[in-house]
């Protein structure tokens, strides 16, 4: 399996909240409109690729929260552990 490099392998090390920080100034700087249409075109494609990472992150999330059960005695459990 090919190891990735460049800015994907540096954006799938990233935390969902640094991501989410990171792609929320992008919003805030194309939304003022100044800059190079250049730079603009670049900062949305990373944010782009920022975007399918939280979007990951949270189903991620989810399906963790989606396996955890509560047993009987009102406890905390995966579906995987025995809560007969």
């Amino acid at each position: 399996m090919a190891k990735t490099t460049g800015p994907e392998a540096e954006i799938a090390a990233m935390s969902f909240e640094d991501s989410l920080a990171e792609l929320e100034k992008i919003v805030r700087d194309l939304e003022e409109g100044q800059g190079k249409l250049e730079d603009a075109i670049g900062a949305y494609e990373r944010g782009a690729r920022l975007k399918q990472h939280c979007e990951a992150k949270l189903r991620e999330a989810q399906a963790k929260v989606d396996k955890i059960v509560l047993t009987p005695d009102g406890e905390a459990a995966t579906e995987s552990a025995d809560i007969g």
